[in-house]
């Protein structure tokens, strides 16, 4: 889950969790938003499922850390997002 500006759409979001890295991730659903205690005033928090499906061979834990960064850095740029934790 990520917090961003309330008026930040969960579809810029998805474009740039897609944005990422266009091989790699077949889907980005939102599963939740979240407004209320424990995130800041005029802030929400979404919650993104991120498919993967490579085609050539299975990930490594390696890879999935460093697809997992790149798609931080994408939504932090993107949205001004930050890692909820």
């Amino acid at each position: 889950a990520c917090v961003v500006a309330r008026d930040v759409t969960a579809a810029k979001l998805i474009k740039a969790v897609r944005d990422a890295d266009k091989n790699l991730i077949r889907a980005v659903d939102v599963f939740d938003i979240y407004e209320g205690s424990n995130v800041e005033a005029g802030k929400k928090s979404v919650a993104l499922s991120v498919t993967l499906q490579p085609t050539d061979k299975s990930l490594t834990d390696a890879e999935i850390d460093a697809l997992a960064a790149k798609i931080t850095a994408s939504v932090e740029k993107a949205a001004g997002a930050t890692l909820r934790g």
